[in-house]
């Protein structure tokens, strides 16, 4: 029972991920290039941190939407599940408002967010600015990653808001009972007595949205292809492996960079798992 998942999970992640490492040092350029895998060592990589106009952009972006995930979209999701555990009226009407937008795909929330976007849209009709005063959100690349990132971020706010939610109905309620014994207001007992004591879950949560924030592809290639201002590493990746470009070994080079950034945050996750900081059950 332990082996065929074990070796799904060899074949279908670590196998590619090796020979994507050993592509990054070759020119392929696919199948249907009548081209051999010349080994060009580092190359790709000098040309990608050197002279590939489109890979710091892309990282800018990356980090963007890190810090936006991190400094707004988890604190909005963390505080909606301060507020929703106190019981309030409507709480399950609450949370199914905000839990909606976790069950549909990235893609399908481009899609919609596309709509609120469009000149005629919802969001510039609130505003007032219709016809030629129209505001292009999505074309605009001053503004449409700002735009975009308001989408992610309404999915990740009901993604953060359930773990913690969940978090915080296993609380040991005594633990508040003895907080306001010893004159603790609310503010009080959630920074010093159970934000503390949520420590696993807030573990879970820098992971997951670390790991969200590097993967993040699907909204903005169906925006645009992930061009025009809305750069990200995962895209480069598709538009430099499969594009018109096809180059398989370049784009490796791009993959490989993105999994050396994404494994930080999983090193650090096993080895709180495994210290036994951080209870996976």
């Amino acid at each position: 029972m332990v082996g065929i998942p074990t070796f799904l999970c060899l074949f279908f992640i670590w196998f590619p991920t090796v020979l994507s490492i050993g592509l990054s040092f070759t020119n392929w350029q696919g199948f249907t290039a009548l081209t051999e895998k010349n080994f060009v060592g580092l190359k790709n990589y000098q040309v990608l941190f050197t002279s590939y106009p489109a890979f710091w952009p892309a990282v800018w972006h990356n980090a963007l939407w890190l810090i936006t995930f991190v400094f707004i979209a988890t604190p909005l999701g963390i505080f909606f599940a301060v507020l929703l555990d106190r019981e309030m009226r409507g709480t399950r009407v609450y949370q199914t408002a905000l839990f909606i937008p976790v069950v549909l795909s990235l893609a399908l929330i481009g899609f919609i967010w596309q709509l609120q976007y469009t000149p005629d849209g919802f969001i510039n009709h609130i505003l007032g600015r219709t016809g030629d005063q129209a505001i292009d959100w999505l074309g605009d690349p001053s503004i449409n990653i700002y735009s975009v990132l308001v989408a992610a971020s309404w999915r990740h706010v009901g993604y953060v808001m359930v773990l913690y939610l969940a978090g915080l109905k296993s609380v040991d309620p005594t633990l508040r009972e003895a907080a306001a014994l010893d004159g603790a207001n609310a503010r009080q007992t959630f920074l010093r007595v159970i934000f503390p004591v949520m420590r696993p879950i807030n573990i879970v949560i820098v992971v997951v949205t670390v790991i969200e924030s590097l993967r993040a592809f699907d909204i903005v290639y169906i925006i645009n292809q992930g061009k025009n201002g809305l750069e990200l590493l995962s895209v480069l990746i598709t538009n430099t492996s499969i594009g018109e470009a096809s180059l398989l070994g370049f784009g490796s080079a791009i993959a490989v960079v993105l999994l050396v950034i994404s494994l930080v945050p999983i090193v650090i996750f096993l080895t709180r798992t495994m210290r036994g900081d951080v209870d996976v059950s």
